[in-house]
């Protein structure tokens, strides 16, 4: 049997500070296998997907389940009786996911990131037993609804959708924009404002809800394969026992977004170290003038400076695991880590496409998705503007959001 170190250096061989040993022999071995399935099932067929485009369920359910990626016994070892596995196996699970391939990483923060944190956090005891056991299984697919089309990074204030209370149901009107697989969902937490106090809660529209539409927005150049859908709500009815009753204001939503901004750190993390090694690949293969690329100066600076922002980026994203693992989720630190790790992602995909040359534009190097991917995590879960500014208003104690 391998030992943890064994597992985690043929795992992360771009982890030259060993920023990975703090995690557990089991946790170690549950992503080893995810590694595993990925290759058997998601390899052979991400570049079809992709420009299909479309999501491959079939084989992504394969990858979650089999690996038992969010319920495997073995994450929960010395914490038993907690939903989630710790924050640090969280963090390296979104860089074997988006290390692969950015549209499984960000389908998975979706599902397990955004739904699940906000029932987890947003939900009472019945609510969360009802719900997380099956999500954690993969049995019940879940989204987020928060954006819409008229506000994104405006969204506290802007919030259109309503809620109005008659009896004992909700009903919800308004429209949602690129919310990932809001089309197949069986779960959606969607956001709206109660028409009676203006405060922003959430509800649970479940899949086959009456006045639910979804029209699946296409000509995307990245994250091809995530269905992102553009949601209308006619008068669709929510039971008040599907209202997730923690969440009574903006100030609810924001802790949520804490979570997940973090998250969308770790894939941007995951995309920098993806596109670094099959940089690397590529120039310890590829002959030019009688040797590999990889022997001329030039192509090892930009596989250094890959290398220096891969360290980097882990760094990141283990602190801030590890902060929130103490109950120190402050929107500064998930802010900084999220522009940090999208800044040096976008440095990364575009140095790992030119030391592809022409080879980088093409699918079968895995650069050209990476390349084209990270414009959407650059922008999404707060843009590099948005995430600067929450970091700016910090260390000078004034706002300078309009």
């Amino acid at each position: 049997m391998a030992t943890k170190e064994e597992i985690l250096r043929e795992l992360y061989p771009e982890d030259l500070f060993h920023y990975a040993d703090g995690l557990t022999l089991g946790e170690a071995e549950v992503l080893q296998e995810t590694r595993r399935l990925i290759e058997k099932h998601l390899r052979p067929v991400i570049n079809e997907h992709w420009e299909k485009p479309d999501f491959p369920f079939e084989q992504f359910y394969t990858v979650a389940k089999g690996a038992q990626i969010m319920n495997n016994p073995k994450l929960f070892e010395g914490r038993e009786g907690s939903y989630k596995p710790s924050e640090l196996y969280i963090a390296f699970l979104y860089l074997e996911l988006a290390r692969f391939d950015t549209s499984m990483a960000t389908f998975y923060t979706v599902h397990g990131g955004l739904c699940y944190n906000t029932i987890l956090l947003g939900g009472d005891e019945r609510q969360q037993k009802e719900f997380l056991p099956k999500l954690a299984a993969f049995d019940w697919q879940g989204c987020f609804a928060l954006t819409e089309p008229l506000s994104g990074s405006d969204i506290a204030g802007g919030l259109a959708t309503t809620a109005e209370r008659v009896g004992d149901k909700w009903i919800l009107n308004g429209e949602k924009r690129w919310i990932g697989g809001s089309d197949t969902a069986d779960v959606i937490p969607v956001f709206a404002r109660d028409v009676a106090d203006g405060k922003v809660k959430c509800f649970i529209v479940r899949k086959g809800a009456p006045g639910y539409d979804v029209e699946v927005i296409q000509h995307k150049i990245a994250l091809r394969c995530v269905r992102n859908g553009h949601i209308t709500m006619t008068n669709v009815e929510v039971p008040d026992s599907d209202r997730l009753v923690n969440i009574n204001g903006f100030a609810d939503v924001a802790r949520i977004l804490t979570f997940t901004r973090a998250d969308v750190a770790h894939i941007a993390m995951g995309i920098t170290c993806g596109s670094f090694n099959a940089a690397l690949k590529y120039a310890t293969n590829r002959q030019q003038f009688k040797r590999p690329i990889a022997k001329f100066q030039i192509i090892q600076e930009k596989l250094a400076r890959m290398q220096a922002n891969a360290v980097a980026a882990i760094a990141y994203s283990v602190r801030i695991a590890e902060m929130q693992e103490a109950g120190n989720e402050l929107m500064l630190n998930s802010a900084l880590a999220k522009m940090h790790n999208s800044l040096v992602m976008r440095e990364t995909v575009a140095l790992a496409r030119e030391t592809c040359g022409g080879d980088g534009i093409t699918l079968e190097t895995d650069v050209a998705r990476f390349f084209a991917d990270a414009e959407a995590v650059y922008t999404y879960e707060g843009s590099h503007e948005v995430n600067a500014l929450i970091v700016g208003r910090e260390i000078t104690g004034l706002g300078a959001f309009v």
